[in-house]
């Protein structure tokens, strides 16, 4: 961890000059109303570790929407706020800062959505899920780079651990549950013992978590360099489970999600292809709970539903003798993450030479020929021009013919033998 005896040398140090520019301006505004403006949460964290972040979070002892837009007038860009919970978001050029006005939660019941009103910092702080997302840097011009460590998050950081603000933490919130196992994995710290006894007999708690909230979770920790990690860890503690007690995050997935990195380098895998990866050894009834459970997007659910159809393929999709247009025949229609995961967690040699041949090659197979051109060559409109266009597809896909012209010859070929 960086030692850092003036986070207002790290501040410059590591975040781009536009940001620090903002923020001080932001400190300046704050303090001539009367308020105190924060730099808080995660950024500070990775500030301290040395680590890229420029999200930045700002909590303001006063009204995070009035100061926003007292700032939009000296920076141009555009705001969006939330009243119900004090906060705003302004974005210009590639930068968006988040600012929150300082506030208490309260939950009406386990799992449901806080209550918030205003309050002071130290409140605000004690309502996050962690100590080490709990300090906060000090942004007025009078205290500027000031770190407030009220939980001894500083602590922990430099012990490398994730411990919880108090016990019923997790009871609250259970998405906490997988945030801890994300930041646990990603920074390669552990949970602290009296933390990870909460964690375990909280498990069921996630039962309270709506889909949509668990499936963001998901999609944060998909973000991740090594997500197969966080599933790892999470089926050591039951946790995976929860989503369906047949998912496992052993070495098969581990293994599955790097080949699926190294297919789409540069880019992540889609958040439909990893949770295909996730899912694949579910059966068709498992899969559908999941999906019910997640409340998957219509896309999404289709990709999970398209992997459980491929899969039923695959003995088809081995045969060696079987021509491109046969391939295109099984493959065609189905989305591109769904014939991926196939690719990925088939085991047979030979479809997944098929499956490749279509996704590199036979997918973009089309005919020169249009409806029009068929018309002009002497075929009457009506199903026939579909027949035909089908036929022509076939036999570019077959490579018996590889040009526009090879096509008109083989139409009028037809067109001489049904005379």
């Amino acid at each position: 961890m960086t030692k850092i005896t003036n986070p207002a040398n790290q501040i410059e140090k590591q975040l781009p000059a536009e940001l620090v520019n903002f923020m001080q301006v932001a400190g300046e505004v704050a303090q001539s109303q009367g308020q105190s403006l924060y730099l808080v949460g995660g950024v500070v964290r990775d500030l301290l570790l040395g680590r890229a972040n420029f999200d930045l979070d700002l909590v303001v002892e006063g009204n995070a929407i009035e100061l926003t837009r007292q700032l939009i007038e000296i920076k141009q860009g555009e705001i969006t706020t939330h009243p119900r919970f004090g906060t705003a978001k302004l974005q210009w050029n590639k930068w968006s800062v988040d600012l929150a006005t300082a506030r208490s939660e309260t939950y009406v019941k386990p799992g449901a959505l806080p209550r918030v009103k205003p309050s002071s910092l130290s409140n605000d702080l004690f309502r996050r899920d962690f100590t080490i997302n709990t300090m906060a840097i000090h942004l007025n011009p009078s205290r500027y780079g000031e770190l407030i460590d009220l939980y001894g998050g500083r602590d922990d950081l430099e012990h490398k651990l994730i411990r919880v603000l108090h016990e019923k933490s997790f009871t609250d919130d259970a998405t906490r549950i997988w945030r801890g196992l994300r930041y646990e994995q990603r920074l390669n710290f552990q949970l602290e013992p009296n933390t990870l006894q909460l964690l375990k007999r909280d498990i069921p708690m996630l039962d309270t978590i709506s889909g949509d909230r668990i499936q963001y979770e998901l999609e944060c920790i998909l973000q991740e360099e090594r997500p197969e990690k966080v599933f790892h860890r999470a089926e050591e503690l039951n946790g995976l489970q929860s989503l369906d007690p047949a998912l496992k995050g052993n070495g098969w997935l581990a293994e599955k999600f790097k080949l699926a990195q190294q297919l789409t380098s540069p880019n992540l895998p889609s958040f439909g292809l990893y949770l295909a990866l996730l899912a694949y050894r579910l059966t068709e009834e498992q899969s559908g709970h999941l999906i019910s459970r997640l409340r998957l997007s219509k896309s999404v659910a289709q990709t999970l539903q398209n992997t459980m159809a491929i899969k039923t393929k695959l003995q088809a999709l081995a045969n060696p003798a079987l021509n491109p247009s046969g391939i295109y025949r099984l493959l065609h229609g189905y989305s591109p993450s769904a014939i991926m995961a196939n690719l990925l967690a088939g085991d047979s040699n030979v479809a997944c030479q098929h499956i490749r041949l279509f996704l590199n090659k036979l997918r973009y197979v089309k005919p020169a020929l249009n409806g029009d051109d068929l018309i002009r060559i002497g075929i009457a409109p009506g199903p026939r021009i579909k027949e035909i266009l089908q036929l022509l597809h076939q036999a570019r896909l077959d490579g018996k013919v590889t040009s526009k012209q090879g096509e008109e010859s083989l139409v009028k070929k037809w067109l001489a033998n049904k005379e």
